[in-house]
């Protein structure tokens, strides 16, 4: 079985973007502990996490109406 080169170029720029995602969110952690200390932190993350689900669910709450009304 032969991979081609596009499959490796594929490869490589899925490590690169995931290394470059949890630098991201390292930064951001060791940034809020920094600033905040850990429970400041936690309290950040939690609010982030809390907008974050809330936009799925408004998202996903509209899905759901439009396909209702199919």
């Amino acid at each position: 079985m032969e991979l081609g080169g596009r499959f490796w170029v594929g490869v490589l720029a899925l490590v690169v973007g995931t290394v470059v995602a949890a630098y991201l969110i390292f930064a951001l952690i060791g940034w809020a502990w920094y600033a905040w200390g850990l429970f400041g932190m936690l309290i950040f993350f939690a609010v982030v996490l809390l907008g974050v689900g809330y936009v799925y669910d408004k998202r996903d709450a509209g899905r759901r109406r439009r396909q209702q009304a199919l």
